[in-house]
């Protein structure tokens, strides 16, 4: 039975008139979800056409200025970790390090000025960065929005999209951290034209020293990165197309993310997404689509939070490394889940916090399950509520949608064979092959290509990582959602623990278990299933 995706219903309000970006209270949770501004939608906002070509980049239809006192200029050199250092240059690996003819042979295109670029075209050895100057992280009017219009950029030397300086919206006050953040201020912006695909494959940047120090001068870890807070939406009709492929990790901010719409791909060697201010981070998922198959190196999350994790909406599918210990959902202070449909995997994933809006599962397996493994989830009745095929070895699994409700018991089977559970502790543990039972040979490997991607979904470049098949999320109608599921901003309150993650148990650590059950319970209190293997025929 093949995968598919369930169109997205999410009709977001685009808002930029917020003053700041600013961390909610836990009184305020239940407040609208702050969303991506009209502003950035080119609706009644003068927008600078930027062209992108290997031959000659224009501005507005003339050849783009090397003077960079202008608002787009090319020439800038770019930062990349050079070769033919010692270790005081840095902590990059030789296979990290790049030359300086490589380097020297990509366009950098640099905007210097606040306002609304529309880019499209391509650099097949190319950079473009976003520099509004030192002082720009305090000043509210340094904003850019970049409309992505048909882009197809390739960096092999450092990321290919980089916002270096505009505002700052947020703070870096790990007192005032909590799971929710407006961040509809934020100066660093991406709006994903109607019926555009756009392409973005990039390289990172090792941490490199300040001379003389062991402090850190540039870092930047993914294919596409901010070192601000930054907003990705789609335009009006939210039909845009992102395609990200990462030699390291895929999407970062060094503070906050929001994804309000539009439809994301990512492949990535290490995260997929990554916020990376320990304790304070928050990446929120509002709408959209997303599609993350991340880990394909040794190691790396779906999605990663240094801080929080909240999705209010939209539809994930995140697939993590399924052995080295990383989930498709990660979060060093909290996951909440409140609406939206999520299907998480990986060798383990980090809990989500009990007093989320919906209602959800977490599965952590026995033993490891084999790439290919068939995965169905029933209510009660007997009506499938997830059927989806994994591409890569899994040990955990979490899924929610608005059809879970608490006080239901499902069923779970793979391949075919139903499953029972012994405990309800989650969390890190994952399975352990059963009998010495050894990894499929494919299981390094990406997984199969999209075989019937929606319409003006777009596709990845064919020599590199594609998304899991058919960039799917779980299969069958959608019902209509219960007040606060639909991404209508429904907030999580703080966690009531500090964030302090339990040790967790897969039912072969020692932890709580029972007498084997098949009958999958939800309750107020327990959503985590463990020590989960198939039930032995007599």
């Amino acid at each position: 039975m093949r995968n598919k995706w369930i169109p997205a219903a999410l009709a977001l309000a685009m808002l930029l008139s917020c003053a700041a970006c600013t961390n909610s209270e836990k009184e305020e949770a239940q407040s609208p979800a702050p969303t991506q501004s009209a502003a950035a939608q080119s609706g009644g906002t003068e927008e600078t056409a930027v062209v992108l070509s290997d031959e000659a980049v224009t501005v507005d239809g003339q050849a783009a200025s090397t003077d960079p006192a202008s608002a787009v200029y090319i020439g800038a050199d770019i930062v990349y970790y050079e070769d033919g250092h010692d270790e005081t240059y840095g902590e990059g690996t030789a296979e990290e390090a790049h030359s300086a003819e490589e380097a020297a042979a990509h366009t950098v295109v640099t905007i210097t000025q606040p306002g609304t670029y529309r880019l499209s075209g391509t650099l097949s050895a190319g950079q473009v960065a976003v520099d509004l100057g030192e002082d720009a992280e305090n000043d509210p009017d340094a904003v850019v929005t970049l409309i992505l219009d048909g882009v197809d950029i390739t960096c092999t030397v450092a990321p290919a999209v980089i916002f270096y300086n505009v505002y700052e919206c947020g703070s870096k006050d790990t007192e005032t951290a909590s799971p929710t953040v407006d961040t509809s201020a934020a100066g660093a912006n991406v709006i994903l034209a109607d019926g555009s695909v756009n392409t973005v494959t990039g390289s990172h940047v090792a941490r490199i020293y300040k001379e003389g120090t062991e402090k850190k001068l540039h870092k930047y870890d993914g294919a596409f990165y901010s070192k601000m807070s930054m907003n990705v939406s789609g335009e009006s009709d939210e039909s845009g197309t992102l395609n990200i492929i990462a030699d390291n990790e895929g999407l970062d901010s060094e503070l906050h993310l929001t994804i309000n719409s539009g439809s994301i791909f990512i492949t990535a060697q290490n995260d997929g997404i990554n916020t990376n201010e320990d304790g304070v981070s928050v990446t929120t998922i509002n709408g959209g689509r997303l599609s993350i198959n991340a880990g394909l190196g040794a190691e790396g999350d779906g999605i990663d939070s240094n801080g929080y994790l909240t999705i209010n909406g939209g539809e994930v599918v995140t697939v993590a490394n399924g052995q080295s210990g990383d989930g498709g959902i990660d979060s060093d202070s909290g996951i909440y889940l409140n609406g939206g449909s999520v299907l998480a995997l990986g060798s383990r994933n980090d809990a989500v916090e009990t007093d989320s809006s919906q209602a959800y599962m977490e599965l952590s397996f026995a033993g490891e399950q084999a790439a290919g493994s068939s995965i169905v989830i029933k209510d009660s009745e007997g009506s499938e509520l997830v059927s989806y095929t994994a591409q890569r070895v899994f040990s955990s699994l979490t899924y929610t949608d608005a059809s879970l409700a608490d006080g239901a018991t499902y069923t779970v089977y793979v391949d075919g064979v139903q499953q029972q559970f012994t405990g309800h502790s989650f969390g890190m543990g994952g399975g352990r092959p059963q009998g010495g039972q050894q990894p499929p040979e494919n299981m390094g490997e990406p997984p199969e290509g999209m075989e019937n991607p929606p319409e003006n979904m777009g596709e990845p470049p064919e020599n590199i990582g594609e998304p899991p098949q058919d960039g799917e999320a779980p299969k069958g109608e959608r019902p209509d959602r219960p007040e606060g599921a639909e991404g209508d901003g429904q907030q999580p309150p703080q966690p009531t623990d500090g964030g302090d993650r339990q040790p967790p148990d897969n039912g072969m650590n020692g932890g709580e278990t029972a007498e084997p059950s098949t009958e999958f319970t939800l309750s107020a209190d327990i959503h985590s299933f463990s020590g989960v293997t198939g039930v032995q025929s007599e």
